[in-house]
């Protein structure tokens, strides 16, 4: 009699109720023809993108080991910026093929030692071949990064504007500290309108213009070479109701209130002057009266400039962010080479400026989203200069070196080893089916050339054959980012294995109204009111 199968339980991995019926597509964005998602959320927000991190962040997981996945996309997006889908892809795939053997009861032990043993001869065998570029030479670094720039945007909303963005990115990073490269200091401002070649790239600090009283039109809107203060100080006059009581028993206490309150907003005002500052920006507002005061004497202030911006400011120019005006001196204010309005320039600053134009705000958002990924390629590629080649090219290499050593080891390892060395084929294989192209005869091609010693092949989606190799098509990448996703992939697929039950407890899941009261609380707290809510006595 034959036994009946199993029933497989339902994996639930979003909360009940997701709409994911609008169009058939591709179930993951990787590679460059890579389809974008329309991601709609509960209060209507639309976004568009096609970034593994960000899709994973919009989307409301609720299976506990899904969330996994989530997270070490967000890890490899903040330690590396790019790789993002490969690695969650990579992951899933560990997963899939080693399911057979954990239902033929193999130790889970077992699966994770040779797991982790092929992630590190995948860690070995990337740095013995990955190829590194000499820094001595300028044109041929400069080219390097631009390589690299160009590959991470080939899936991109922006891959028809690759050499123009790919050229902002690098000149962005290049005019970082190049000993500290904090990516923080390049700052985004997005203003829709125009087209994507109206974007371009400030050597400085822009931020956009600040709420301005009356007053600011007669202020000087160019200076050169100025002394700039940088505040958390507010010049406002405030109304008394806003901060405190005051009780009075004559107008005359009541007009000396106000006039402290005018001699201390003057006072301030006079020790800024003295500075002789000739731009005043201030965290916190700076009110009509200040602004005013300023524009007497030639002097330009902006309040409510957003804290970042405040800081890349100090960053560029010097000094520091004073929170009084107390003992001002020389070395608290900094300067730039030109003042305008519109921006700060200085061509010393370590800091830059990208202002992205376009059409939707969506397609904005998604621009900022890809020119992140790209700039933390080159950050990555300006530290370490050692790349490998993109398009499933190292994917392939690193597949057959394992094969090639499983067969080396006896008895389950080998055979765990094997799986691994399966579940790298499916980047190239995602890549070729998202491209339209038949994946089993792409990477027949790949295993082929790969077993003569050409390891630098890989998938080729515009070309006829379907294979080239990737190096000297100046596909490349940073090799830290397959280092990395490789590491991270294969911890959260052994943790998820080394997983042998799901407890759920439905109360915790709920929401806590607090502790309840003892019987007879109620009545002795109504106990007492029945007399015009006079206590007994």
């Amino acid at each position: 009699m034959q036994r009946p199968l199993p029933i497989q339980p339902t994996v639930v991995l979003l909360k009940e109720g997701t709409d994911t019926s609008q169009g058939k597509g591709q179930l993951f964005t990787l590679g460059p023809r890579g389809m974008d998602k329309l991601i709609v959320n509960d209060r209507g927000e639309a976004q568009i993108t096609n970034d593994g991190a960000t899709i994973l962040k919009l989307l409301d997981i609720i299976h506990p080991a899904a969330r996994t996945l989530v997270d070490i996309a967000r890890a490899q997006d903040a330690e590396v910026g790019d790789g993002t889908t490969s690695v969650v892809l990579l992951a899933a795939q560990l997963l899939k093929e080693v399911k057979g053997y954990i239902e033929e009861d193999v130790s889970p032990h077992i699966i994770m030692k040779g797991f982790r043993q092929a992630a590190q001869l995948c860690i070995d065998r990337i740095e013995e071949i990955q190829t590194t570029v000499d820094r001595s030479d300028p044109e041929k670094f400069h080219s390097l990064l631009l390589k690299c720039a160009s590959t991470s945007m080939s899936s991109k909303l922006i891959h028809s504007e690759k050499p123009f963005f790919s050229k902002m990115v690098v000149d962005a990073v290049l005019s970082l500290d190049q000993d500290d490269l904090d990516e923080s200091l390049i700052g985004v401002k997005k203003i829709p309108g125009g087209g994507m070649q109206d974007s371009l790239l400030i050597r400085g600090v822009s931020f956009k213009k600040t709420f301005t009283y009356a007053g600011a039109e007669q202020q000087p809107k160019s200076f050169a070479n100025p002394l700039i203060l940088s505040l958390n100080v507010e010049l406002e006059l405030k109304a008394e109701k806003d901060n405190a009581e005051v009780r009075v028993d004559a107008v005359a206490d009541y007009q000396a209130i106000v006039d402290a309150e005018w001699e201390i907003i003057y006072r301030k005002l006079q020790e800024i002057e003295k500075t002789g500052a000739k731009v005043v920006l201030s965290k916190l507002p700076i009110g009509d009266l200040a602004t005013q005061w300023f524009a007497d004497r030639d002097i330009f202030c902006a309040g409510r400039v957003v804290a970042a911006d405040l800081r890349r400011v100090v960053q560029a120019v010097g000094g520091s962010i004073q929170s009084t005006t107390s003992d001002m001196g020389r070395e608290h204010l900094g300067t730039c080479g030109r003042f305008e309005e519109r921006q700060i320039e200085c061509p010393k600053a370590k800091t830059c400026t990208m202002i992205l134009r376009g059409g939707a705000e969506q397609f904005i958002e998604e621009v900022e989203r890809s020119l992140h990924d790209a700039v933390m390629v080159v950050k990555r590629a300006v530290k370490n200069g050692e790349v490998v080649a993109g398009g499933g090219a190292i994917e392939m290499d690193l597949s057959a070196y394992i094969r090639k050593h499983a067969l080396s080891i006896p008895g389950k390892l080998q055979l765990v080893q094997i799986a691994f060395a399966k579940a790298l084929e499916i980047i190239p294989r995602q890549i070729c089916d998202n491209a339209g192209l038949d994946s089993t005869d792409i990477l027949n091609k790949l295993r082929m050339k790969h077993a003569r010693g050409e390891k630098w092949v890989g998938v080729d989606v515009d070309g006829p054959e379907g294979v080239r190799d990737n190096m000297e098509a100046f596909v490349w990448e940073p090799s830290l980012i397959k280092t990395n996703a490789i590491s991270s992939a294969v911890e959260a697929a052994c943790l998820i294995v080394s997983v042998d039950e799901t407890v759920r407890n439905p109360q915790s899941e709920q929401s806590n109204p607090g502790p309840r009261a003892p019987p007879g609380a109620a009545q002795r707290a109504l106990r007492g009111r029945g007399r015009g809510g006079i206590p007994r006595r």
